[in-house]
């Protein structure tokens, strides 16, 4: 079964070299963002302080918050890039992240090479991705421009592989920041269709959103950050229940 649990997580960014009192100053003036503080002499950034949560098979938990608010930060610890500075995490099941579907894109690769690049990246096998490729090569639409350097690709090109790629990966636990829209209007519908199956076949999902209405269409509990911390829980009805 799939879970993930923060238990009192903090997460802090050293910035070597910086006046703290200036970096404060400039927090306080966009009234978002971590707070400063000293560590043993260094001036460090407290994205994340004392966050705990759990969720288990079912879950759709919505982020909201402010830019700066620590939104992404949270989406990359839980996808295991940030280690908590304190706290602890755990995490079982499959993970797949829409953070950055760009990541691990190689631009004097091909598109098919792209694929196995962008996988192995995912943590799926060598021999899983060969499968998959017609699949994420006939919903990409990209045709003979698959074997061509994607630095020939268009940002809307470049944007369909990505999308192809992750899309195509079937896990326990999704991690999304914002809902894509990618591609001219006839790949957008099938991006949206897609975009459904996956985050209804995945056992939990985490959205990070400014949309108060996406986050109340699609999630069943939701959370709001400021400066790092949790402001405010809520919870709603399961989606597509009455």
């Amino acid at each position: 079964m799939p879970l993930l649990q923060l238990v009192n997580v903090s997460v802090d960014f050293p910035i070597f070299g910086a006046n703290a009192v200036s970096l404060k100053n400039t927090l306080a003036s966009a009234a978002t963002g971590g707070m400063i503080g000293q560590d043993t002499g260094v001036t460090v950034v407290r994205a994340l302080r004392n966050i705990s949560l759990e969720l288990r098979e079912g879950d759709r938990l919505g982020i909201m918050g402010h830019n700066g608010s620590g939104k992404t930060t949270l989406l990359q610890t839980l996808a295991g890039v940030y280690p908590p500075t304190q706290g602890t995490y755990l995490r079982q099941g499959t993970i797949a992240t829409l953070i950055n579907p760009l990541l691990g894109i190689e631009l004097d690769a091909s598109g098919y090479e792209n694929m196995l690049i962008r996988g192995l990246v995912l943590g799926v096998n060598r021999a899983s991705i060969r499968r998959m490729v017609p699949d994420i090569a006939e919903f990409s639409g990209l045709g003979d421009y698959l074997a061509m350097p994607v630095r020939t690709y268009s940002t809307g090109m470049l944007m369909r592989l990505a999308f192809s790629i992750v899309t195509s990966i079937r896990t326990d636990i999704l991690l999304m920041d914002e809902w894509l829209a990618v591609g001219d209007a006839q790949f957008q519908k099938q991006a949206e269709d897609r975009m459904r199956q996956i985050v209804s076949s995945a056992g939990i999902l985490v959205l990070a959103s400014h949309s108060s209405a996406l986050i109340a269409n699609e999630c069943n509990r939701s959370i709001e950050l400021e400066h790092g911390l949790v402001k405010e829980t809520g919870d709603f009805a399961v989606p597509g229940e009455a």
